[in-house]
């Protein structure tokens, strides 16, 4: 069975967006999201940014391969609560020869909460930087701001 595209979000012009709900499981005892569940917010949008480029998990790992956060700057800002309606935005900010940094936030309405640059780099099963396939290199363009 197909895979409903509207589950991964959407390409715009400057990258991607995927909107989000904030569960009671995302927040701590004060009612407001724990700040390592903005973590998983971002690895779902980086992942349906990749997904709907056609850069998919399963592929890379079948050559041996995976993506692995290797850097991550993060800038709290606001917090999100219950019931909250979030869109995690991804662009692709540079491309190396094993690595993409992304420039993500996490936002309410048009308030943002989180903004992070974050470096992923290409692992082969070695553990050991991989270039880039051209394919992955190709689906990737660095996004205007």
């Amino acid at each position: 069975m197909a895979e409903p595209t509207a589950l991964a979000g959407t390409l715009t012009d400057a990258g991607h967006e995927l909107i989000q709900r904030v569960y009671f499981e995302d927040t701590d005892f004060s009612g407001r999201v724990y700040h390592a569940r903005y973590l998983y917010f971002m690895e779902r949008g980086r992942s349906d940014y990749m997904r709907l480029l056609g850069v998919h998990h399963q592929e890379l790992a079948a050559e041996g391969l995976a993506f692995v956060v290797r850097r991550m700057a993060i800038d709290f800002v606001r917090a999100a609560a219950i019931d909250d309606l979030l869109t995690i935005r991804s662009r692709m900010l540079e491309i190396g020869g094993a690595r993409l940094v992304l420039g993500q936030e996490v936002r309410r309405g048009g308030e943002v909460l989180v903004t992070a640059d974050v470096t992923v780099a290409l692992i082969g099963r070695s553990g050991r930087a991989s270039r880039l396939p051209d394919e992955v290199r190709e689906a990737f363009r660095p996004s205007p701001l």
